[in-house]
């Protein structure tokens, strides 16, 4: 029979082994979180349409979505309203593919001086589902001479 000092000596070499076995449990648990992945989100807007298509860093489509999937009403694809749809859906596609950082690309119409309306609207709501806006750059076309314009000296006349 043990006495009263080896049974503590006993139960704290016990209560020892099973603090250490619980912190190599807790050890296990933590898992690593997995690096969010970044994408680049092109943006194509005119004043009839909204076209978003996200791709990763090597050019994969990752999701696209356009106002026309979003409304059946045509004159309402280029409204800023429909672009926070479409940036709900882009969010939730994106978030199941674990997506954390984006890279916009905004382009309008060729000579257009500015994007249409649903640029805007489209990333303030991607910004705030929790994405974070790494850069904004505007690619929007611009011809440097090539062919003449219509119209003549004394341009188009109606």
């Amino acid at each position: 029979m043990k006495t009263k000092d080896e049974l503590t000596k006993a139960d704290s070499v016990e209560e020892s082994e099973k603090t250490k076995d619980s912190e190599t449990v807790e050890k296990k648990v933590v898992k690593k979180e997995k690096k969010k992945a970044e994408a680049v989100v092109n943006i194509y807007t005119s004043f009839n349409n909204t076209i978003v298509h996200v791709t990763d860093m090597s050019g994969k489509t990752l999701t696209k979505v356009t106002g026309g999937m979003v409304t059946k009403h045509g004159r309402l694809k280029a409204n800023p309203t429909i672009a926070m749809f479409i940036a709900k859906r882009i969010s939730e596609n994106l978030k199941e593919k674990n997506v954390g950082s984006l890279y916009f690309r905004i382009r309008a119409k060729t000579r257009n001086p500015a994007p249409g309306p649903g640029a805007n609207a489209l990333i303030k709501s991607l910004s705030r589902e929790g994405f974070k806006i790494q850069n904004i750059l505007d690619t929007t076309r611009f011809p440097r001479g090539g062919p003449k314009k219509k119209g003549g000296r004394r341009g188009r006349r109606p």
